[in-house]
């Protein structure tokens, strides 16, 4: 068989070392990362950890988890990804629902889906989208992080050709049940769209906690800005908002920076491995149009 000729085991044996070198590659500034949070302060300070925490210590841990400024801002961001991510699925997935029935069903569809696709070719701009957030009143409010970025056209995109991969058939025997468009959204496209709306809800939640920016322009005060925000200003900026000066007199700022970065990371690291086996088929399906 083909899978067993000689040129196909060699680029087999050559495509799995050379993925398992990248992944090492990706790995390994995480783990030196992980093994600096546990290290003492002077090797911390003297740059002579590498693969093996030296003088281990949970120090940095413990400090970084008596911040409470550090706490909140965690807080934030959990529920900023959450809400976020629960908001942008349930927007993102009716109107791809909607866009992915043909002109005979949804009269004007094509005019409704060019209006989404413009908006990936112009944006708004910072100061216009700082102005329409202050007139609304949204300044240090969840919502300002929440609702710019609500609808994304990509993943309605994607949603739009994997429902447009569903039988029609499937419908058309709801509608014989007496259901109706929202009853077949929900007990149809939903359940068998499981792969694609677990890919967008990992874009959707990567995109919210890794956001800092946003935070920084909207947001006034540590108590409201999101973690990335926050360890912005902690590691690029220097600052050491809630932190007791004569623990960072007494403590290695490389220690204190790779625990906080670590454990900024921690959340979507558990998250990614139950939704990695969604990804690909979502990715695939999604982006081939029928």
């Amino acid at each position: 068989m083909y899978h067993k000729t000689l040129p196909y085991r060699l680029f087999s044996v050559f495509n799995y070392t050379l993925l398992a070198i990248i992944s090492i590659g990706c790995m390994l500034p995480l783990y030196h990362l992980l093994m600096v949070s546990f290290s003492d302060t002077a090797p911390a300070n003297a740059g002579l950890v590498t693969f093996w925490p030296i003088g281990f210590t949970l120090d940095a841990y413990a400090k970084t988890f008596e911040n409470v400024n550090f706490l909140t801002s965690l807080w934030v961001s959990v529920k900023r990804t959450v809400l976020g991510t629960a908001m942008a699925l349930a927007v993102n997935a009716l109107a791809a629902y909607a866009l992915s029935k043909d002109n005979r069903v949804f009269r004007g569809r094509n005019v409704y889906l060019w209006y989404f696709v413009v908006t990936m070719l112009f944006n708004v701009g910072l100061i216009p989208g700082y102005i329409l957030i202050l007139k609304l009143g949204l300044l240090n409010n969840l919502l300002a992080l929440i609702l710019p970025g609500l609808v994304t056209v990509y993943n309605i995109i994607l949603l739009l050709n994997f429902f447009r991969t569903v039988p029609k058939e499937l419908e058309e025997a709801t509608f014989m049940d007496g259901a109706g468009f929202f009853r077949s959204f929900i007990s149809i496209y939903l359940p068998i769209s499981l792969p694609a709306i677990a890919t967008i809800a990992l874009f959707t939640m990567v995109g919210h906690w890794n956001a800092y920016f946003d935070g920084l322009i909207y947001m006034k005060g540590a108590e409201n800005l999101p973690l990335a925000s926050f360890m912005q200003t902690l590691i690029v900026q220097g600052s050491t908002t809630g932190f007791d000066p004569a623990v960072i007199a007494n403590m290695s700022q490389r220690t204190l920076r790779a625990s906080q970065i670590f454990i900024g990371a921690l959340p979507i690291l558990i998250v990614y491995p139950f939704l990695q086996r969604f990804f690909v088929k979502g990715i695939v399906i999604g982006a081939v149009k029928e």
